[in-house]
């Protein structure tokens, strides 16, 4: 009996422990991607992320196209400048950072083809903290011309499904 109530306690501990070790630490919400046109080989992807401690973004990718890296859009003067975002773009710890048109946003290059609206694109980001640890999320993506929620005058409250996040 002893050893019975003991292999329950120790199956339950581990358990718990698989289960902290893939606990997710980013939230993500109102992720899409912009449609593109026939001939158009790029497009961004935008999203608001929330991670629970100092993360980094330091990767991107997507079946659908060739590059993907997150980028920056600045206003230099008069001039717009676009440029990738080195060392991975930081999220401190319960603060809010937006990939916006015209600010932070996945840049999604080399397009394999043109990204219908009302279709999903799979996004992987890669996240590292302050640790050196690294997670992955999978995302489904939804395309559209316009922000989730934007279209039918209401507040974008959704968008992009989380899949899966896992410690490396």
């Amino acid at each position: 009996m002893k050893s019975s109530i003991l292999s329950r306690i120790l199956a339950a501990s581990l358990a718990l422990a698989c289960g902290a070790l893939y606990a997710q630490t980013i939230d993500i919400k109102d992720a899409w991607v912009r449609t593109s046109v026939q001939g158009q080989k790029a497009t961004g992807a935008f999203m608001k992320i929330t991670a629970k401690e100092n993360e980094r973004l330091v990767a991107v990718a997507s079946p659908v196209a060739g590059v993907a890296e997150v980028h920056q859009m600045m206003m230099e003067g008069d001039v717009m400048k676009m440029r990738a975002v080195e060392g991975g773009l930081e999220l401190p710890a319960g603060k809010t950072v937006a990939l916006t048109p015209g600010g932070y946003h996945v840049m999604l290059m080399d397009l394999k083809a043109p990204l219908m609206k009302d279709s999903t694109v799979p996004l992987t980001l890669v996240f590292k903290n302050d640790k050196g640890v690294q997670s992955r999320v999978e995302l489904k993506v939804p395309v559209s011309t316009v922000e989730p929620g934007v279209a039918n005058g209401m507040g974008a409250d959704g968008g992009g499904t989380m899949m899966g996040g896992q410690k490396h």
